[in-house]
Protein backbone atom coordinates (compact mmCIF):
# COMPACT_ATOMS: atom_id res chain seq x y z
CA UNK A 1 0.00 0.00 0.00
CA UNK A 2 2.86 2.39 0.70
CA UNK A 3 4.17 1.94 -2.86
CA UNK A 4 0.74 2.63 -4.34
CA UNK A 5 0.35 5.76 -2.21
CA UNK A 6 3.70 7.12 -3.39
CA UNK A 7 2.77 6.53 -7.02
CA UNK A 8 -0.56 8.28 -6.64
CA UNK A 9 1.09 11.18 -4.85
CA UNK A 10 3.51 11.65 -7.73
CA UNK A 11 0.67 11.87 -10.21
CA UNK A 12 -1.19 14.27 -7.94
CA UNK A 13 1.79 16.59 -7.70
CA UNK A 14 1.93 16.87 -11.48
CA UNK A 15 -1.78 17.65 -11.64
CA UNK A 16 -1.50 20.24 -8.87
CA UNK A 17 1.29 21.96 -10.74
CA UNK A 18 -0.76 22.08 -13.92
CA UNK A 19 -3.41 24.19 -12.19
CA UNK A 20 -1.20 27.23 -12.19
CA UNK A 21 1.70 26.41 -14.51
CA UNK A 22 -0.29 26.67 -17.76
CA UNK A 23 -3.88 27.12 -18.85
CA UNK A 24 -5.79 23.90 -19.36
CA UNK A 25 -6.78 23.26 -22.95
CA UNK A 26 -10.51 23.46 -23.49
CA UNK A 27 -12.22 20.15 -24.08
CA UNK A 28 -15.11 19.79 -26.46
CA UNK A 29 -17.96 17.33 -26.45
CA UNK A 30 -20.73 16.52 -28.91
CA UNK A 31 -24.17 17.87 -28.13
CA UNK A 32 -26.05 15.59 -25.75
CA UNK A 33 -28.82 13.42 -27.16
CA UNK A 34 -31.84 13.99 -24.95
CA UNK A 35 -34.32 11.18 -24.41
CA UNK A 36 -37.54 11.20 -22.46
CA UNK A 37 -37.26 10.01 -18.85
CA UNK A 38 -40.48 11.48 -17.52
CA UNK A 39 -41.76 10.88 -14.03
CA UNK A 40 -45.24 11.38 -12.63
CA UNK A 41 -44.21 14.66 -11.02
CA UNK A 42 -42.05 15.85 -13.92
CA UNK A 43 -43.62 14.76 -17.21
CA UNK A 44 -41.25 16.76 -19.44
CA UNK A 45 -38.04 15.52 -17.86
CA UNK A 46 -35.31 14.39 -20.26
CA UNK A 47 -32.00 12.58 -19.74
CA UNK A 48 -28.66 12.51 -21.52
CA UNK A 49 -24.94 12.14 -20.89
CA UNK A 50 -21.82 14.07 -21.82
CA UNK A 51 -18.26 12.80 -22.12
CA UNK A 52 -15.53 14.79 -20.38
CA UNK A 53 -11.80 14.18 -19.98
CA UNK A 54 -10.73 12.37 -16.85
CA UNK A 55 -7.72 14.70 -16.87
CA UNK A 56 -8.53 18.13 -18.25
CA UNK A 57 -4.83 18.70 -18.92
CA UNK A 58 -5.13 15.87 -21.46
CA UNK A 59 -8.43 16.49 -23.25
CA UNK A 60 -7.74 13.81 -25.84
CA UNK A 61 -7.02 11.18 -23.19
CA UNK A 62 -9.33 8.91 -21.24
CA UNK A 63 -12.95 10.06 -21.21
CA UNK A 64 -15.56 9.62 -18.47
CA UNK A 65 -19.27 10.40 -18.59
CA UNK A 66 -21.54 12.76 -16.70
CA UNK A 67 -25.25 11.96 -16.41
CA UNK A 68 -27.57 14.90 -17.11
CA UNK A 69 -31.26 15.64 -16.71
CA UNK A 70 -33.28 18.51 -18.18
CA UNK A 71 -36.63 20.23 -17.95
CA UNK A 72 -36.70 22.21 -21.22
CA UNK A 73 -37.73 25.85 -21.42
CA UNK A 74 -41.13 26.69 -22.86
CA UNK A 75 -41.09 30.49 -23.06
CA UNK A 76 -40.01 32.41 -26.19
CA UNK A 77 -37.64 34.48 -24.06
CA UNK A 78 -34.85 31.98 -23.35
CA UNK A 79 -32.26 32.72 -20.66
CA UNK A 80 -30.17 29.63 -21.41
CA UNK A 81 -29.25 26.63 -19.23
CA UNK A 82 -29.63 26.76 -15.43
CA UNK A 83 -27.42 24.07 -13.89
CA UNK A 84 -28.47 22.97 -10.41
CA UNK A 85 -26.43 21.15 -7.78
CA UNK A 86 -27.53 19.81 -4.36
CA UNK A 87 -24.14 19.78 -2.67
CA UNK A 88 -22.15 16.99 -1.09
CA UNK A 89 -19.63 16.60 -2.55
CA UNK A 90 -21.19 13.37 -3.74
CA UNK A 91 -24.80 14.49 -4.15
CA UNK A 92 -26.77 13.49 -7.23
CA UNK A 93 -28.47 16.40 -8.98
CA UNK A 94 -30.60 14.51 -11.49
CA UNK A 95 -33.83 14.75 -9.49
CA UNK A 96 -33.10 18.33 -8.40
CA UNK A 97 -33.74 19.64 -11.93
CA UNK A 98 -37.38 18.60 -11.83
CA UNK A 99 -37.83 19.98 -8.34
CA UNK A 100 -36.33 23.39 -9.14
CA UNK A 101 -38.31 23.67 -12.37
CA UNK A 102 -41.56 22.94 -10.52
CA UNK A 103 -40.79 25.03 -7.42
CA UNK A 104 -39.84 28.24 -9.24
CA UNK A 105 -42.64 30.46 -10.51
CA UNK A 106 -43.79 29.08 -13.85
CA UNK A 107 -42.98 32.31 -15.63
CA UNK A 108 -39.37 32.10 -14.44
CA UNK A 109 -38.76 28.36 -14.88
CA UNK A 110 -40.20 28.53 -18.41
CA UNK A 111 -37.29 30.74 -19.49
CA UNK A 112 -34.57 28.24 -18.59
CA UNK A 113 -33.48 24.76 -19.48
CA UNK A 114 -33.16 23.54 -15.90
CA UNK A 115 -30.36 20.99 -15.93
CA UNK A 116 -29.35 18.56 -13.21
CA UNK A 117 -26.18 16.53 -13.28
CA UNK A 118 -24.32 13.84 -11.43
CA UNK A 119 -20.77 15.17 -10.95
CA UNK A 120 -17.82 12.95 -11.79
CA UNK A 121 -17.82 9.79 -9.72
CA UNK A 122 -21.45 10.20 -8.62
CA UNK A 123 -24.53 8.07 -9.23
CA UNK A 124 -25.23 7.46 -12.91
CA UNK A 125 -22.04 9.10 -14.10
CA UNK A 126 -19.29 6.64 -14.98
CA UNK A 127 -17.15 5.45 -13.44
CA UNK A 128 -19.06 5.72 -10.16
CA UNK A 129 -16.94 5.60 -7.03
CA UNK A 130 -17.57 3.09 -4.25
CA UNK A 131 -14.58 2.55 -2.00
CA UNK A 132 -15.77 0.23 0.77
CA UNK A 133 -19.34 -1.11 0.55
CA UNK A 134 -20.80 -1.55 4.01
CA UNK A 135 -18.44 0.91 5.67
CA UNK A 136 -21.37 2.17 7.77
CA UNK A 137 -22.72 -1.23 8.74
CA UNK A 138 -24.31 -0.82 12.17
CA UNK A 139 -23.48 -0.75 14.95
CA UNK A 140 -20.14 1.03 14.67
CA UNK A 141 -17.79 1.68 17.58
CA UNK A 142 -18.83 4.52 19.88
CA UNK A 143 -17.64 7.70 18.18
CA UNK A 144 -16.32 9.26 21.40
CA UNK A 145 -12.94 7.55 21.97
CA UNK A 146 -13.20 7.34 25.75
CA UNK A 147 -10.75 4.41 25.75
CA UNK A 148 -7.64 3.65 23.68
CA UNK A 149 -9.43 0.61 22.25
CA UNK A 150 -12.27 2.76 20.90
CA UNK A 151 -9.82 5.20 19.36
CA UNK A 152 -7.90 2.36 17.69
CA UNK A 153 -11.12 0.82 16.36
CA UNK A 154 -12.23 4.09 14.79
CA UNK A 155 -8.76 4.83 13.45
CA UNK A 156 -8.61 1.39 11.86
CA UNK A 157 -11.94 2.04 10.14
CA UNK A 158 -10.75 5.38 8.75
CA UNK A 159 -7.42 4.02 7.59
CA UNK A 160 -8.96 0.95 5.97
CA UNK A 161 -11.44 3.11 4.07
CA UNK A 162 -8.64 5.26 2.63
CA UNK A 163 -6.66 2.16 1.70
CA UNK A 164 -9.68 0.55 0.05
CA UNK A 165 -10.25 3.67 -2.03
CA UNK A 166 -6.64 3.58 -3.15
CA UNK A 167 -6.87 -0.08 -4.12
CA UNK A 168 -10.17 0.22 -6.01
CA UNK A 169 -9.83 3.62 -7.67
CA UNK A 170 -6.15 4.47 -8.00
CA UNK A 171 -6.72 5.53 -11.61
CA UNK A 172 -9.35 8.17 -10.86
CA UNK A 173 -8.61 9.48 -7.37
CA UNK A 174 -6.11 12.13 -8.60
CA UNK A 175 -8.89 13.64 -10.72
CA UNK A 176 -11.69 13.82 -8.17
CA UNK A 177 -11.63 17.40 -6.94
CA UNK A 178 -13.65 20.57 -7.20
CA UNK A 179 -11.50 22.19 -9.88
CA UNK A 180 -11.94 19.17 -12.16
CA UNK A 181 -15.68 19.18 -11.49
CA UNK A 182 -15.83 22.90 -12.33
CA UNK A 183 -13.99 22.27 -15.59
CA UNK A 184 -16.54 19.55 -16.33
CA UNK A 185 -19.21 22.26 -16.20
CA UNK A 186 -17.37 24.18 -18.89
CA UNK A 187 -17.42 21.08 -21.12
CA UNK A 188 -21.14 20.78 -20.45
CA UNK A 189 -21.61 24.42 -21.43
CA UNK A 190 -19.82 23.82 -24.73
CA UNK A 191 -21.79 20.66 -25.39
CA UNK A 192 -25.03 22.58 -24.82
CA UNK A 193 -23.92 25.23 -27.30
CA UNK A 194 -24.58 27.97 -24.74
CA UNK A 195 -22.47 31.15 -24.69
CA UNK A 196 -23.11 31.36 -20.93
CA UNK A 197 -24.69 29.24 -18.22
CA UNK A 198 -26.57 30.06 -15.05
CA UNK A 199 -25.86 28.09 -11.91
CA UNK A 200 -27.85 27.42 -8.73
CA UNK A 201 -26.02 25.51 -6.01
CA UNK A 202 -26.82 24.51 -2.46
CA UNK A 203 -24.27 23.76 0.26
CA UNK A 204 -21.02 22.34 -1.19
CA UNK A 205 -22.54 23.31 -4.53
CA UNK A 206 -21.89 26.93 -3.55
CA UNK A 207 -18.15 26.27 -3.55
CA UNK A 208 -18.35 24.42 -6.86
CA UNK A 209 -20.24 27.34 -8.39
CA UNK A 210 -17.78 29.89 -7.01
CA UNK A 211 -14.85 27.92 -8.39
CA UNK A 212 -16.50 27.73 -11.82
CA UNK A 213 -17.09 31.49 -11.74
CA UNK A 214 -13.44 32.04 -10.80
CA UNK A 215 -12.22 29.90 -13.70
CA UNK A 216 -14.75 31.15 -16.26
CA UNK A 217 -16.18 34.51 -15.14
CA UNK A 218 -17.21 35.47 -18.66
CA UNK A 219 -19.30 32.32 -19.00
CA UNK A 220 -21.66 32.99 -16.06
CA UNK A 221 -25.09 34.51 -16.67
CA UNK A 222 -26.70 34.13 -13.21
CA UNK A 223 -25.09 32.68 -10.08
CA UNK A 224 -27.21 31.66 -7.06
CA UNK A 225 -25.51 30.26 -3.95
CA UNK A 226 -27.66 28.99 -1.07
CA UNK A 227 -26.25 27.93 2.35
CA UNK A 228 -22.71 28.86 1.70
CA UNK A 229 -19.45 27.07 2.33
CA UNK A 230 -16.79 29.28 3.89
CA UNK A 231 -14.21 29.31 1.06
CA UNK A 232 -11.47 30.40 3.48
CA UNK A 233 -11.75 27.21 5.57
CA UNK A 234 -11.66 24.45 2.97
CA UNK A 235 -11.97 21.83 4.43
CA UNK A 236 -10.47 21.03 7.83
CA UNK A 237 -11.33 24.35 9.47
CA UNK A 238 -14.82 24.32 7.99
CA UNK A 239 -15.52 20.97 9.61
CA UNK A 240 -14.35 22.18 13.01
CA UNK A 241 -16.67 25.18 12.68
CA UNK A 242 -19.52 22.81 11.95
CA UNK A 243 -19.06 21.09 15.31
CA UNK A 244 -20.00 24.20 17.26
CA UNK A 245 -22.85 25.18 14.95
CA UNK A 246 -24.40 21.71 15.12
CA UNK A 247 -24.23 21.77 18.89
CA UNK A 248 -26.14 25.07 18.88
CA UNK A 249 -28.74 23.57 16.57
CA UNK A 250 -29.07 20.45 18.70
CA UNK A 251 -29.77 22.61 21.74
CA UNK A 252 -32.42 24.42 19.70
CA UNK A 253 -34.09 21.06 19.13
CA UNK A 254 -33.92 20.27 22.85
CA UNK A 255 -35.54 23.63 23.62
CA UNK A 256 -38.28 22.93 21.05
CA UNK A 257 -38.99 19.58 22.68
CA UNK A 258 -39.17 21.29 26.08
CA UNK A 259 -41.67 23.83 24.74
CA UNK A 260 -43.83 20.91 23.61
CA UNK A 261 -43.65 18.95 26.84
CA UNK A 262 -47.40 18.37 26.69
CA UNK A 263 -46.78 16.20 23.61
CA UNK A 264 -43.46 14.56 24.37
CA UNK A 265 -43.36 14.47 28.17
CA UNK A 266 -39.61 14.94 28.46
CA UNK A 267 -39.67 18.02 30.70
CA UNK A 268 -39.95 21.76 30.32
CA UNK A 269 -36.31 22.58 31.08
CA UNK A 270 -34.16 22.35 27.91
CA UNK A 271 -31.06 21.47 29.96
CA UNK A 272 -32.85 18.51 31.56
CA UNK A 273 -34.18 17.39 28.19
CA UNK A 274 -30.65 17.50 26.84
CA UNK A 275 -29.43 15.48 29.84
CA UNK A 276 -32.03 12.82 29.04
CA UNK A 277 -30.78 12.75 25.43
CA UNK A 278 -27.23 12.08 26.59
CA UNK A 279 -28.55 9.43 28.99
CA UNK A 280 -30.20 7.78 25.97
CA UNK A 281 -26.91 7.95 24.12
CA UNK A 282 -25.07 6.28 27.01
CA UNK A 283 -27.68 3.51 27.19
CA UNK A 284 -27.44 2.85 23.45
CA UNK A 285 -23.65 2.72 23.67
CA UNK A 286 -24.06 -0.14 26.14
CA UNK A 287 -26.88 -1.90 24.26
CA UNK A 288 -27.69 -0.80 20.71
CA UNK A 289 -31.40 -0.67 19.89
CA UNK A 290 -32.36 -3.66 17.80
CA UNK A 291 -28.69 -4.56 17.69
CA UNK A 292 -28.20 -1.75 15.17
CA UNK A 293 -28.60 1.74 16.66
CA UNK A 294 -25.75 2.43 19.04
CA UNK A 295 -24.28 5.75 20.11
CA UNK A 296 -22.75 6.53 16.71
CA UNK A 297 -25.97 5.67 14.88
CA UNK A 298 -27.98 7.83 17.29
CA UNK A 299 -25.76 10.77 16.35
CA UNK A 300 -26.24 9.93 12.67
CA UNK A 301 -30.01 9.87 13.17
CA UNK A 302 -30.15 13.29 14.83
CA UNK A 303 -27.68 14.96 12.46
CA UNK A 304 -30.38 15.56 9.78
CA UNK A 305 -32.30 17.52 12.41
CA UNK A 306 -29.45 20.01 12.31
CA UNK A 307 -30.08 20.47 8.60
CA UNK A 308 -33.87 20.71 8.58
CA UNK A 309 -36.30 21.29 11.42
CA UNK A 310 -39.03 19.48 9.53
CA UNK A 311 -37.44 16.31 10.95
CA UNK A 312 -37.84 17.47 14.55
CA UNK A 313 -41.26 15.91 15.24
CA UNK A 314 -40.07 12.48 14.05
CA UNK A 315 -36.88 12.75 16.10
CA UNK A 316 -38.73 13.96 19.20
CA UNK A 317 -41.19 11.07 18.95
CA UNK A 318 -38.34 8.54 18.72
CA UNK A 319 -36.51 10.17 21.63
CA UNK A 320 -39.62 10.23 23.84
CA UNK A 321 -40.58 6.64 23.05
CA UNK A 322 -37.15 5.39 24.08
CA UNK A 323 -36.59 7.69 27.06
CA UNK A 324 -40.04 7.23 28.60
CA UNK A 325 -40.95 3.65 27.68
CA UNK A 326 -37.78 1.98 26.46
CA UNK A 327 -39.51 1.50 23.08
CA UNK A 328 -37.02 1.11 20.24
CA UNK A 329 -39.39 0.89 17.25
CA UNK A 330 -39.67 4.64 16.51
CA UNK A 331 -35.91 5.08 16.95
CA UNK A 332 -35.14 2.26 14.54
CA UNK A 333 -37.65 3.68 12.06
CA UNK A 334 -36.06 7.14 12.32
CA UNK A 335 -32.61 5.67 11.79
CA UNK A 336 -33.76 3.73 8.72
CA UNK A 337 -35.49 6.80 7.30
CA UNK A 338 -32.88 9.46 8.04
CA UNK A 339 -29.48 7.87 8.54
CA UNK A 340 -29.06 4.30 7.28
CA UNK A 341 -26.55 4.14 4.41
CA UNK A 342 -27.45 2.17 1.27
CA UNK A 343 -25.48 1.65 -1.95
CA UNK A 344 -26.23 5.20 -3.06
CA UNK A 345 -24.96 6.43 0.30
CA UNK A 346 -21.77 4.37 -0.06
CA UNK A 347 -21.18 6.07 -3.41
CA UNK A 348 -21.94 9.52 -2.00
CA UNK A 349 -19.57 9.09 0.93
CA UNK A 350 -16.83 7.76 -1.33
CA UNK A 351 -17.03 10.85 -3.54
CA UNK A 352 -17.32 13.11 -0.50
CA UNK A 353 -14.05 11.83 0.94
CA UNK A 354 -12.28 11.68 -2.41
CA UNK A 355 -13.07 15.32 -3.23
CA UNK A 356 -12.55 16.79 0.22
CA UNK A 357 -9.33 14.89 0.84
CA UNK A 358 -7.98 15.97 -2.55
CA UNK A 359 -9.14 19.58 -2.59
CA UNK A 360 -6.91 20.89 0.19
CA UNK A 361 -4.30 19.79 2.75
CA UNK A 362 -5.47 17.96 5.88
CA UNK A 363 -3.35 17.25 8.96
CA UNK A 364 -1.45 14.00 8.55
CA UNK A 365 -0.48 13.90 12.22
CA UNK A 366 -3.29 12.24 14.20
CA UNK A 367 -2.21 14.09 17.34
CA UNK A 368 -3.48 17.32 15.70
CA UNK A 369 -6.89 15.78 14.97
CA UNK A 370 -7.12 14.37 18.52
CA UNK A 371 -6.26 17.68 20.19
CA UNK A 372 -8.56 19.76 18.00
CA UNK A 373 -11.49 17.36 18.31
CA UNK A 374 -11.26 16.98 22.08
CA UNK A 375 -11.15 20.78 22.33
CA UNK A 376 -14.28 21.02 20.17
CA UNK A 377 -15.94 18.18 22.11
CA UNK A 378 -15.42 20.04 25.40
CA UNK A 379 -17.68 22.84 24.15
CA UNK A 380 -19.76 21.08 21.48
CA UNK A 381 -20.04 17.37 22.28
CA UNK A 382 -23.04 16.35 20.23
CA UNK A 383 -21.17 15.52 17.03
CA UNK A 384 -17.53 16.66 17.28
CA UNK A 385 -16.13 13.14 17.27
CA UNK A 386 -18.73 11.78 14.88
CA UNK A 387 -17.73 14.51 12.42
CA UNK A 388 -14.03 13.85 12.97
CA UNK A 389 -14.37 10.15 12.14
CA UNK A 390 -16.49 10.97 9.10
CA UNK A 391 -13.57 12.98 7.71
CA UNK A 392 -10.70 10.99 9.26
CA UNK A 393 -9.84 9.05 6.06
CA UNK A 394 -8.26 12.32 4.89
CA UNK A 395 -5.49 11.77 7.45
CA UNK A 396 -4.49 8.68 5.46
CA UNK A 397 -5.56 9.59 1.93
CA UNK A 398 -3.37 8.12 -0.83
CA UNK A 399 -3.36 11.18 -3.13
CA UNK A 400 -1.46 14.37 -2.46
CA UNK A 401 -3.68 17.41 -1.85
CA UNK A 402 -4.19 20.39 -4.11
CA UNK A 403 -4.31 23.96 -2.89
CA UNK A 404 -7.63 25.61 -2.04
CA UNK A 405 -8.96 27.92 -4.73
CA UNK A 406 -8.91 31.65 -4.03
CA UNK A 407 -12.38 32.44 -5.32
CA UNK A 408 -12.01 36.23 -4.95
CA UNK A 409 -12.67 38.08 -8.14
CA UNK A 410 -15.03 40.03 -10.30
CA UNK A 411 -17.64 37.37 -10.92
CA UNK A 412 -20.94 38.56 -12.40
CA UNK A 413 -23.41 39.88 -9.84
CA UNK A 414 -24.30 36.85 -7.75
CA UNK A 415 -27.14 36.31 -5.31
CA UNK A 416 -26.30 34.61 -2.01
CA UNK A 417 -28.69 33.19 0.61
CA UNK A 418 -27.79 32.30 4.18
CA UNK A 419 -29.63 31.51 7.42
CA UNK A 420 -28.01 32.92 10.55
CA UNK A 421 -28.37 29.63 12.45
CA UNK A 422 -27.30 27.23 9.69
CA UNK A 423 -25.29 24.39 11.24
CA UNK A 424 -23.79 22.69 8.18
CA UNK A 425 -22.49 25.91 6.61
CA UNK A 426 -22.37 28.48 9.41
CA UNK A 427 -23.34 32.10 8.81
CA UNK A 428 -19.75 33.33 8.71
CA UNK A 429 -19.26 31.44 5.46
CA UNK A 430 -21.96 33.45 3.74
CA UNK A 431 -20.39 36.69 4.93
CA UNK A 432 -16.95 35.54 3.72
CA UNK A 433 -18.24 34.54 0.28
CA UNK A 434 -20.10 37.87 0.00
CA UNK A 435 -16.91 39.73 0.77
CA UNK A 436 -14.85 37.77 -1.76
CA UNK A 437 -17.30 37.80 -4.66
CA UNK A 438 -17.32 41.34 -5.95
CA UNK A 439 -20.78 42.69 -6.81
CA UNK A 440 -22.56 39.86 -4.97
CA UNK A 441 -25.66 40.46 -2.84
CA UNK A 442 -26.42 38.59 0.38
CA UNK A 443 -29.98 37.80 1.51
CA UNK A 444 -30.15 36.63 5.12
CA UNK A 445 -32.86 34.58 6.82
CA UNK A 446 -32.64 36.16 10.26
CA UNK A 447 -32.99 33.56 13.01
CA UNK A 448 -33.40 30.70 10.53
CA UNK A 449 -31.62 27.46 11.25
CA UNK A 450 -32.25 25.32 8.20
CA UNK A 451 -29.68 24.44 5.58
CA UNK A 452 -31.02 25.07 2.09
CA UNK A 453 -33.48 27.92 2.52
CA UNK A 454 -34.77 28.90 -0.92
CA UNK A 455 -37.62 26.96 -2.54
CA UNK A 456 -38.35 25.55 0.91
CA UNK A 457 -41.40 27.59 1.86
CA UNK A 458 -40.04 31.05 2.77
CA UNK A 459 -41.91 33.38 0.41
CA UNK A 460 -39.65 36.36 1.16
CA UNK A 461 -36.49 34.51 0.14
CA UNK A 462 -38.19 33.06 -2.92
CA UNK A 463 -39.25 36.49 -4.15
CA UNK A 464 -35.61 37.62 -4.24
CA UNK A 465 -34.65 34.41 -6.03
CA UNK A 466 -37.39 34.74 -8.64
CA UNK A 467 -36.61 38.40 -9.33
CA UNK A 468 -32.94 37.66 -9.85
CA UNK A 469 -33.50 34.71 -12.17
CA UNK A 470 -36.13 36.69 -14.09
CA UNK A 471 -34.06 39.76 -14.93
CA UNK A 472 -30.95 39.92 -12.74
CA UNK A 473 -32.45 42.18 -10.07
CA UNK A 474 -30.47 42.06 -6.82
CA UNK A 475 -30.95 43.92 -3.53
CA UNK A 476 -28.31 46.41 -2.47
CA UNK A 477 -27.83 47.27 1.20
CA UNK A 478 -25.31 49.05 3.37
CA UNK A 479 -24.39 46.30 5.87
CA UNK A 480 -23.14 42.74 5.65
CA UNK A 481 -26.63 41.76 4.47
CA UNK A 482 -28.24 43.43 1.46
CA UNK A 483 -31.69 42.17 2.46
CA UNK A 484 -33.17 40.38 5.47
CA UNK A 485 -36.11 37.99 5.61
CA UNK A 486 -37.88 36.68 8.69
CA UNK A 487 -37.29 33.03 9.44
CA UNK A 488 -39.73 30.33 8.44
CA UNK A 489 -41.94 29.15 11.33
CA UNK A 490 -40.73 26.20 13.36
CA UNK A 491 -42.70 22.97 12.96
CA UNK A 492 -45.59 22.00 15.18
CA UNK A 493 -45.92 18.52 16.67
CA UNK A 494 -48.57 16.46 14.89
CA UNK A 495 -51.94 16.54 16.59
CA UNK A 496 -54.03 13.45 17.21
CA UNK A 497 -56.30 14.57 14.39
CA UNK A 498 -53.50 15.12 11.87
CA UNK A 499 -51.80 11.87 12.83
CA UNK A 500 -54.95 9.97 11.86
CA UNK A 501 -54.60 10.88 8.19
CA UNK A 502 -51.61 10.84 5.80
CA UNK A 503 -49.64 14.04 6.02
CA UNK A 504 -49.05 16.10 2.90
CA UNK A 505 -45.39 16.23 1.97
CA UNK A 506 -44.17 19.81 2.16
CA UNK A 507 -41.96 21.37 -0.46
CA UNK A 508 -39.27 21.79 2.21
CA UNK A 509 -39.35 18.07 2.98
CA UNK A 510 -38.97 17.23 -0.71
CA UNK A 511 -36.04 19.62 -1.09
CA UNK A 512 -34.22 18.35 1.98
CA UNK A 513 -34.69 14.79 0.84
CA UNK A 514 -32.82 15.77 -2.32
CA UNK A 515 -30.12 17.72 -0.50
CA UNK A 516 -29.42 15.00 2.06
CA UNK A 517 -27.03 15.74 4.89
CA UNK A 518 -23.28 16.01 5.52
CA UNK A 519 -23.13 19.03 3.20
Amino acid sequence: MRTRAVALGAVAAVVAGSLTAAPVRAATAPAPVWTACATRDHPTLQCASVRVPLDHADPAGRQITLALSRVPHTAPAFEGPLLVNPGGPGGSGLELAGFVASALPKSVAARYDVIGFDPRGVGRSTPALTCAPGHFTAPRPDSVPATPALERANLDRARSFAEACGRRHADVLPYLDTVSAARDLEVVRRALGAPRISYFGYSYGTYLGAVYAKLHPGRVHRLVLDSIVDPTGVWYEDNLAQDHAFDDRHRALMAWIARHDAVYGLGTDPALVEARWYAMRAALAREPAGGRVGAAELEDTFTPGGYYDGYWPRLAEAFAAYARRGATGPLLAAYDRLAAVDAEGDNGYSVYTAVQCRDAPWPRDWHRWRADTWAAHAKAPVMAWNNAWYNAPCAFWPTAPLRPVDIAGAAPPALLFQATGDAATPYAGGVAMHRLLARSSLVVEQGGGNHGVTLSGNACLDRYLAAYLADGTVPRGAGPADAVCARSPEPEPPSAKSAAKPAAVSRGAVLHGLLGSRR
